[in-house]
């Protein structure tokens, strides 16, 4: 159930090279073809503990078809760089298609990568162990494509493509973007349903996907009830008009404060959102070391800062709406590398504390025609406190009241 969303070359050879092989790049073994090239949408990646005390790796891999042949993507092995014979994990057949997207962005109907075509390839990671996490990573691509630089038919063919550095460097650590209990962290990590960050844009030149750890912030009351009543109206959205509050000590460097609360139970039309309405009413929060937290979908004329102005962790910035590319009231969340709300990189952080008071059925919640019901028969007899951990995929966490109003 989504309920946010934000909207070629030539090749010269000299000579014929080997049909197939299994390394890339000149060494021993000679060059290698590959029909296919692979790269990753991030220079780097980064580790982020979850809920469910693991370790999570989130990425991209941006695969080319360089030849006039049709590609197929058999399968992808992600390997252990300093270890090619270390296979961490391995996608084939349906889960191959279901990572995979377009640049529309759209999810691709098959496996196949047409000639001169791209497609996005989706990737999480789960490591129980820190000590497990290897310090960079490689891809085999097993797939079927041109052989040669020649005409001819599409062979089988594997190669090793797109090495990624993960970043030893630990996430950045906020406070609570809302006060009390019962919100619900929905779109969020890490599945490969890819609702945020299948939201890869082209923006100022290049591709983004600042959205990769997004939370779109909703809340259950006593009954467990997200909305009550006539769903077109906002009022009956249990978040509708929470505070939201700073993470962080920080500078404002982006904000909008004039558009109106979309009706709610669908998105409004496309054509009428812009790419300076699709995040509606929201703040661009500067909060140091090269990072910057975004809230998305306020109130109307509920912000309380302007640009330039220095707030405190705690200190309230607006209230929860419903305005820009949204179907229901919801605080959209993330942090990102830039001040450019769509033209970052999204990373991963960890919040200082916070009750796990649950989780919402993830099957039963995407099956759902709309949001009614009572989605609190998953909360915890006790809640778990938990400390410096990033919120998963339809968890219920309780904030404290009073531990942002400093």
């Amino acid at each position: 159930m989504n309920i946010c969303a934000l909207i070629r070359l030539a090749t010269f050879f000299f000579a014929p090279i080997a049909a197939a092989s299994t390394a890339v790049g000149a060494g021993a073994a000679g060059d290698v073809f590959t029909p296919v090239i692979g790269s990753t949408l991030s220079p780097e990646t980064r580790v982020v503990r979850g809920t469910d005390n693991a370790y999570h790796i989130v990425y991209e891999l941006q695969l080319t078809n360089t030849k006039p042949l049709p590609a197929t993507i058999r399968g992808i092995d992600v390997l252990d760089a300093s270890n090619a014979s270390k296979l961490i994990t391995s996608f084939s057949d349906s889960d191959v298609v279901k990572r995979l997207r377009t640049l529309a962005p759209a999810p691709a109907a098959d496996a196949r990568i047409g000639p001169d075509e791209v497609r996005l390839f989706y990737i999480e990671l789960v490591f129980k162990d820190a000590a497990q996490i290897p310090r960079a990573l490689e891809h085999r691509l097993h797939l079927l494509a041109a052989a040669g630089p020649g005409p001819g038919e599409p062979k089988p063919l594997d190669y090793v493509v797109a090495r990624l550095k993960v970043a030893e460097d630990k996430p950045v650590v906020i406070g609570a973007p809302l006060a009390g209990a019962g919100w619900v962290a929905g779109n969020g990590c890490c599945n490969p349903e890819i609702i945020h960050r299948g939201s890869v844009l082209s923006v100022n030149g290049a591709l983004y996907d600042a959205q990769r750890f997004a939370i779109d912030w909703m809340r259950v009351d006593e009954q467990g009830r997200l909305v009550h009543g006539d769903l077109s109206d906002v009022h009956n959205y249990t978040c509708y008009g929470a505070e939201v509050l700073a993470v962080a000590d920080g500078k404002v460097v982006g904000m909008r404060n004039d558009l109106d609360d979309q009706k709610p139970g669908k998105l409004p039309d496309p054509n009428t959102i812009s790419i300076d309405t699709v995040n509606g009413n929201h703040v661009v929060l500067d909060i140091g070391g090269g990072y910057f937290a975004f809230y998305a979908h306020m109130q109307k004329n509920s912000i309380t800062v302007h640009v330039g102005d220095q707030v405190k962790k705690g200190a309230v910035l607006g209230k929860l709406g419903n305005s820009g590319n949204t179907s229901g009231p919801h605080l959209h969340f993330h942090i990102m590398t830039g001040p450019s709300v769509l033209g970052s990189d999204g990373v991963p952080y960890v919040i200082e504390s916070f009750n796990l008071a649950g989780q919402i059925d993830i099957a039963a919640f995407e099956a759902a025609p709309d949001l009614t019901g009572n989605w609190g028969k998953g909360l915890l007899s006790k809640p778990e406190r938990h400390e410096r951990e990033f919120p998963l995929n339809l968890n219920i966490i309780d904030f404290s009241p009073a531990q942002n109003s400093k």
